[in-house]
């Protein structure tokens, strides 16, 4: 079969690898129909995340129709369309019995207890993201094994389209919760750092459930355009405005700060010259420069929210302004499985519309570019979509939105 692999920073490319085969009695073998470029993939193509390694085949966003079941598969069969959260959970372990399912302690088996120094089981496993997460193959491949079949794959409708319905695997559920440990709700305010993919998606949540005032921090003008119009969100471009959050600030009644702030950008923020040495340096683990910034923009008593990855320890954490403001954390992988069921709900309502933020439909021996495209936002990418069995340039490296003359203003959920 045909599969995405790395062969080091910043050199991916589509090759003749194995075909996946049942190795436990509840694993299925999945024709992959859609897959998608993650913006934590971004973190792996650039050699940013350790024990990756050559030939690890990418991707933890896909979906597709099960080919083949082991003995043990009980709730779905041959032929039924799923999609696949990125985690993998065994559903039976101390965390799972609680809905934490990223926590789950059985299913790592890789080298994940190399994250901690005091012997602490790793978390769960995860689909394509190196060998610390479990070394499972990913989803950017013709097929994929997908283990715990029983608690993993979520049957969709087949009228819903695959744009509709992938992201259900991981950035939906991922901005979903970032919203909901926000503890947002109607009236709410609310800042958000970052217009990648799971930015947008929060922003969308966010309206969804009421919030009033959304702020979004970026450096990107076509993307912050997208979310002014799509979601209502007041944009502050960090590269003009070197401190947003005193921007924030000044812009919320009585100069209190937003009621949260989700910080979707990670350890990959762009900080000071100075930062920029210490992680390269490795004296740093994360640039924390996100992270300072929401401490700052939120108010009293409010609540920080992280879906962005970070690492290590981080320079200038500013805990002592945390503490004096009281401020709640809540931060994590997603519990993708926990989450399903209501958003499918949401989306087949038409309240939310996670496919209208793909800008990119490209076939799987193009990913290489569709690589390029998002990490280096060409073309105004915002999105990539990979379809395995499609001829290279059938579907059109262009924007999406152009090609088809789609109209997201007309279109989108009239939430503010």
């Amino acid at each position: 079969m045909r599969a995405l692999t790395y062969h080091g920073a910043n050199d991916v490319r589509v090759d003749n690898v194995p075909d996946p085969i049942i190795e436990q009695e509840d694993d299925i073998i999945l024709r992959v129909t859609a897959t998608a470029i993650c913006g934590s993939d971004l973190h792996l193509y650039r050699g940013k995340i350790p024990e990756t390694e050559a030939g690890d085949i990418f991707g933890h966003e896909f979906m597709g129709i099960i080919e083949d079941t082991g003995r043990a598969v009980n709730n779905l069969q041959i032929g039924d369309r799923v999609v696949i959260p990125f985690v993998i959970a065994c559903g039976h372990c101390f965390f799972c019995q609680r809905d934490l399912f990223a926590a789950c302690e059985t299913t790592n088996t890789g080298r994940g207890s190399i994250i901690n120094k005091k012997g602490i089981p790793p978390g769960a496993a995860l689909f394509g993201y190196s060998h610390l997460y479990g070394g499972i193959p990913g989803g950017q491949a013709d097929y994929v094994r997908v283990p715990k079949d029983n608690v993993g794959p979520f049957k969709v409708p087949t009228n819903l389209a695959d744009d509709k319905v992938l992201f259900l695997s991981d950035i939906l559920p991922t901005a979903w919760q970032a919203v909901i440990n926000a503890e947002i709700g109607p009236g709410s305010t609310l800042a958000v750092y970052g217009a990648g993919p799971v930015g947008l998606l929060s922003a969308a949540c966010a309206r969804m459930l009421g919030a009033q005032t959304i702020f979004m921090v970026d450096d990107n003008d076509y993307r912050l355009a997208y979310a002014r119009e799509a979601y209502g969100v007041i944009p502050i471009n960090f590269e003009q405005d070197d401190d947003p959050a005193d921007s924030i600030i000044r812009q919320t009644p009585g100069m209190r700060g937003v009621d949260a702030v989700i910080d979707a950008v990670g350890f990959e923020a762009k900080g000071s010259t100075a930062e920029t040495v210490m992680t390269a340096l490795k004296i740093e683990g994360s640039s924390g420069k996100a992270l300072r910034q929401s401490i700052a923009a939120v108010r009293r008593g409010g609540v920080v929210s992280v879906p962005g990855v970070y690492a290590g320890f981080i320079h200038a954490f500013m805990f002592g302004d945390a503490f004096d403001k009281g401020l709640t954390f809540k931060m994590g992988q997603t519990h993708v499985q926990k989450y399903l069921p209501e958003l499918l709900e949401h989306i087949e309502a038409g309240r939310l519309q996670p496919e209208l933020i793909v800008t990119h439909r490209l076939a799987l021996e193009e990913a290489a570019m569709g690589y390029k495209l998002f990490d280096q936002k060409q073309d105004d990418c915002r999105k990539v979509i990979l379809v395995p069995g499609a001829a290279a340039g059938t579907l059109g490296p262009g924007q999406m939105d152009r090609a088809l003359g789609f109209n997201y203003l007309q279109q989108r959920p009239k939430t503010f």
